[in-house]
């Protein structure tokens, strides 16, 4: 029931997300510190990607990269920027709900380690049971070979005559 609800959040979650990313995109080209430290981050990154595919395709990678236009690098950063927020969000999310789903499991843990403790104090209790009715039977047994055959028979209404509560024959 549970599962069905945090998919359902966390969908949600995302849907709000694009469009504060969409206006952190808006907003990261128009303030002139940030939209200089974004295309920063843009060309850099533009020089990594380009590196690693032309090392993956076998191409030199000793030539020189050309810069991204200023426009092409604030729009490549800013959708940079977008994702990355979307991507925290998503990572947060999965992280809180991997942690909520730990916390179950060890409340489910708990309660396991109770049942078997309840388990196994019943068992103690039924073992001084068991222990306790066999030494009753004992020292039945040795009253019944105290008074012979006869007292075996009789015992009961001997045993009732003790107790208060004699049985007419």
């Amino acid at each position: 029931m549970i599962l069905p609800v945090v998919k359902l959040g966390t969908l949600a979650l995302k849907t709000v997300c694009k469009p504060i990313a969409n206006r952190l995109k808006k907003e990261a080209g128009l303030h002139p510190r940030f939209r200089q430290f974004i295309i920063n981050i843009a060309q850099a990154n533009h020089q990594f990607t380009t590196k690693m595919q032309r090392r993956i395709y076998g191409h030199a990678t000793d030539v020189a990269i050309r810069p991204l236009n200023e426009e092409k690098a604030v729009q490549a950063a800013a959708d940079l920027l977008g994702e990355l927020f979307v991507f925290t969000v998503a990572g947060a999310a999965v992280i809180f709900e991997v942690q909520r789903s730990s916390r179950s499991e060890a409340r489910k843990e708990e309660q396991r380690k109770q049942e078997l403790e309840a388990m196994k104090q019943r068992d103690e209790d039924l073992a001084q049971e068991v222990e306790l009715l066999k030494h009753k039977i004992e020292e039945l047994e040795q009253l019944a070979r105290g008074r012979g055959l006869t007292g075996l028979f009789n015992f009961r209404h001997a045993h009732g005559a003790e107790d208060g509560k004699a049985q007419p024959s």
